[in-house]
């Protein structure tokens, strides 16, 4: 068994053995898997698979599925420490991703993006426990900025490199999703073995909670995930099937939302330390609704590439806001409620997404554009959610009702 070392003492081991240097690596891992798997997707579904909007739809249900049940995570913490989970989460998704090109038939991919799946959504899950646990609140927007901008370089590497690589050298789809999953499941070995058991002060309830005083937080969430699974599902199936885009273009495109967002995820981590998760929310979802809007358009009036360009990286900019949800959450939470509500959150956040990838992807085939004003529409539910979260967030004081409605005790 490892060595357990408190987070009181924590400073006193090397900078790069400290739990937030853990969490700057793994964030750095993930994304090389998971970004790779993003930017050859739909290139090699529509090449290999011969896949419609129906199939990917489907494909991106399945994907979903673990997100829905990652209240699981739950039930293993009671067997297993949250560090080990994730680490052997992040495992399971690189060695998932290596393999996916040997897999080119719906079944195989359905079967081998359910693998990846689960790795991808149990990591992310005591990931964002964790980095709430370990990280103090009043570093936490900072923290967690500088956290998505490392995730964001990861995506930079890994698109730079299949831009500058994959016309010069011919590149397959299996060397690129060996070579990308196969460095994150080495550095999730690695952080298994290099790394101390760190142990927060705060014991985590290993049971399903659902408390009344969350009630905002947790339609935060499914409106969240929602609106997410549209941008994720069709934005760049778009650029695919309605621009023609080939992987270097499409991989171009996440290369340019990556460097946006290293600079600007850093500066809206300030922002929200200052201004609060309200207005950091708020302005996200007011830009969401903009851009869905302008998505439609390009299907109604015929807006042609650049803008659809234009609007993926502002789209992806707005996303990296999310985290002000996590410290709002961090901000009105007990201490021991953020493991067991991290996996229910996840849950709540992949209820529509289970459905939602399937089912618009026939409304996709007859109208995209009524894809997209469905998507504002979620954006706007999700502004009017935002600014019932009061200026200073706490127990007791978890919505702007809280001073004229009494606080439930669960």
């Amino acid at each position: 068994m490892r060595r357990l070392v408190r987070l009181a003492e924590a400073p006193a081991l090397p900078l790069w053995r400290r739990p937030v240097s853990l969490l700057f690596l793994m964030a750095f891992a993930m994304p090389v898997a998971f970004a790779t798997w993003s930017a050859l997707l739909n290139n090699f579904v529509i090449e290999a698979a011969d896949f419609t909007g129906v199939e990917i739809g489907w494909l991106h249900t399945v994907r979903e599925i673990p997100g829905f049940l990652a209240v699981g995570v739950i039930a293993l913490i009671i067997f297993i420490r949250e560090q080990v989970l994730g680490v052997v989460a992040l495992f399971m998704l690189g060695a998932a991703t290596a393999v996916t090109a040997f897999f080119p038939t719906l079944a195989g991919l359905l079967t081998v993006t359910m693998l990846s799946s689960i790795g991808f959504h149990y990591y992310e899950t005591v990931n964002q426990s964790l980095q709430l646990q370990w990280i103090d609140k009043e570093r936490a927007p900072q923290t967690l900025g500088w956290l998505v901008a490392a995730g964001s370089a990861a995506s930079l590497l890994a698109y730079g490199l299949l831009v500058v690589t994959w016309q010069a050298f011919d590149l397959s789809y299996a060397f690129v999703y060996l070579s990308a999953g196969g460095f994150t499941a080495a550095v999730a070995v690695f952080c298994l073995l290099a790394y101390p058991q760190f142990e927060a002060p705060n014991p985590q309830i290993k049971r399903l909670i659902l408390r009344r005083r969350y009630w905002l937080y947790y339609l935060l969430q499914f409106m969240s995930g929602a609106r997410r699974q549209i941008f994720v599902v069709f934005a760049a199936f778009m650029m695919v099937e309605r621009f023609g885009f080939e992987v270097h273009e499409v991989t171009a495109l996440f290369l340019i939302n990556f460097v946006a967002n290293m600079a600007f995820a850093p500066l809206m981590g300030r922002a929200v330390a200052k201004w609060g998760e309200r207005r950091a929310l708020a302005f996200e979802y007011i830009g969401l609704i903009a851009v869905f809007l302008a998505y439609g358009g390009i299907y109604y009036f015929g807006w042609g590439v650049v803008l659809a360009a234009a609007l993926y990286v502002i789209d992806h900019m707005f996303f990296a806001l999310a985290f002000a949800l996590k410290t709002y959450f961090q901000k009105i939470a007990d201490p021991g409620d953020i493991a067991p509500t991290a996996a229910v959150a996840f849950t709540i956040n992949h209820i529509a997404a289970v459905f939602l990838p399937a089912t618009l992807g026939y409304l996709w085939v007859t109208s995209p554009g009524g894809v997209f004003a469905l998507a504002a529409g979620m954006a706007a539910a999700s502004l009017m959610l935002a600014l019932m979260i009061p200026r200073h967030p706490e127990p007791g004081n978890e919505t702007v009702f809280s001073a004229f409605v009494p606080t439930p005790a669960e």
